[in-house]
């Protein structure tokens, strides 16, 4: 029986490829905040607890991926899959970590990027306030989804 293991951003994408998915260039980079929908997988499962199947998360990736049909979708956006299910392993292309003074060092650490993009920091931190507590209480509930299924014994 294999240990769980949480990959986020490029993490999801490496098990994404682990697994067999293909990785590849996304149509357009998801940069900032944007909207994600639980299915109800997800919503049952990794999201339990949080009252939506709408969360509005932040983003920050140019790379996406397809899954094998075995993996298990749990949240995907208008573009991207989002977030998926592949036995013990769970992937999650989105941050849910970030707090303002985190998107301020990555703005400024890639901001020849954001240039590219016409993206600027005030369109990442602008009356985001709300968005950034919300998304802190939904880390919150998912890390300790996720540490149940850390904790749970492993059956041999």
């Amino acid at each position: 029986m294999s240990h769980p293991v949480l990959g986020i951003c490029l993490g999801s994408q490496l098990i994404a490829q682990a697994i067999g998915g293909n990785v590849y260039k996304g149509r357009k980079k998801e940069i900032g905040w944007s909207n994600v929908i639980l299915n109800h997988t997800g919503y049952n499962d990794l999201f339990k607890g949080i009252n939506t199947n709408r969360i509005k998360v932040f983003q920050w990736h140019g790379d996406t991926f397809d899954l094998p049909p075995n993996a298990t979708i749990m949240a995907y956006s208008k573009s991207y899959p989002q977030a998926f299910q592949f036995g013990r392993a769970i992937g999650i292309q989105f941050h849910m970590e970030v707090n303002g003074e985190m998107i301020q060092r990555w703005a400024a650490e890639y901001s020849q990027e954001l240039k590219q993009e016409r993206i600027t920091l005030t369109d990442l931190l602008n009356h985001k306030d709300k968005e950034i507590k919300e998304l802190s209480e939904i880390c919150k509930v998912v890390y300790s989804n996720f540490s149940k299924i850390v904790n749970k014994p492993m059956s041999y």
